[in-house]
């Protein structure tokens, strides 16, 4: 159950890096209520991820993941949003979140 220097662990956490960079563009444009959203959601993944690693038991570790993941999966649908409606979001972010889902899906399964 441990994570400490896992790949995730890892990618998560520059994953909300990045958000809280793209969020800091989106609040100097004035799109701040998504911007709330995105940052939320999107710095949520790595902390849940972290959280995980401090699990009691495989269900809690198992059941922190399960959070990380709807997370994710919140945030790619806040990217897409932001990229229809109001900016074109870097195409690495809606790749990094699809493979962090990916990654995440694949650890529950095997825990």
């Amino acid at each position: 159950m441990g994570l400490d220097d896992s790949i995730i662990r890892k990618r998560t956490f520059e994953f909300a890096r990045a958000i809280v960079r793209f969020t800091t563009v989106l609040k100097g444009e004035r799109h701040y209520e998504i911007a709330r959203q995105l940052l939320k959601s999107g710095t949520s993944i790595g902390a849940n991820v972290r959280e995980a690693q401090r699990g009691v038991s495989t269900k809690d570790f198992k059941n922190k993941l399960g959070i990380s993941l709807k997370e994710a999966d919140e945030t790619e649908y806040w990217l897409q949003i932001i990229d229809l409606e109001i900016k074109k979001v870097p195409e690495e972010l809606l790749k990094e979140v699809d493979e962090i889902m990916r990654m995440l899906v694949t650890i529950i399964k095997n825990s």
